[in-house]
């Protein structure tokens, strides 16, 4: 049987810090505009953590590409990037600052793997993917009716919604 994901949004970017919060806001729109408020939070924790791995250490080039999609009842957040070395998770040093992405993201969601992919790997993880209706949504704490003026500019000719702009949606 082939599976294909009801939903589906790819963004590609070079994995530089002025960009990390960009890619966050647009997954954070992405997952409002599908209902999925419930996942927002951690889905967002998560690409952060593999963005910055891949600004950290992949090599020879910092382009990626960030992934959404779900699949029945699973969200599914992939990280795909140009280095062949796949990561291992390490166990950091209370003193150290850095070292803990992999366990966070192990932590956080349902599932999660690495797959080489090309002449480079796919890092991934699964969240569940809990829609929520209107009226949950709007009863969510910082939940907003409408994004803000700058972000309502036009990407509804992919389909994609408002605060998505320079993304493939599907």
């Amino acid at each position: 049987m082939i599976r294909q994901p009801s939903r589906h949004c790819t963004v590609e970017l070079q994995a530089a810090p002025a960009r990390i919060g960009h890619v966050r806001r647009i997954i954070s729109a992405q997952l409002r505009y599908w209902r999925l408020d419930a996942v927002i939070d951690p889905a967002a924790l998560g690409v952060t953590e593999l963005l910055a791995n891949v600004h950290r250490h992949a090599r020879p080039s910092k382009q990626c590409t960030v992934e959404l999609s779900v699949l029945l009842d699973q969200l599914t957040v992939s990280v795909y990037d140009e280095d062949p070395r796949l990561p291992c998770v390490r166990a950091a040093g209370t003193w150290e600052t850095c070292g803990r992405g992999l366990a966070l993201i192990a932590a956080l969601s349902e599932t999660w793997g690495v797959r080489p992919d090309g002449g480079g790997k796919v890092v991934w993880f699964t969240l569940p993917a809990l829609t929520t209706t209107p009226e949950e949504a709007r009863a969510t704490p910082g939940h907003r009716e409408s994004l803000p003026f700058d972000e309502l500019r036009t990407a509804a000719d992919a389909g994609a919604p408002p605060g998505v702009r320079g993304a493939r949606v599907g």
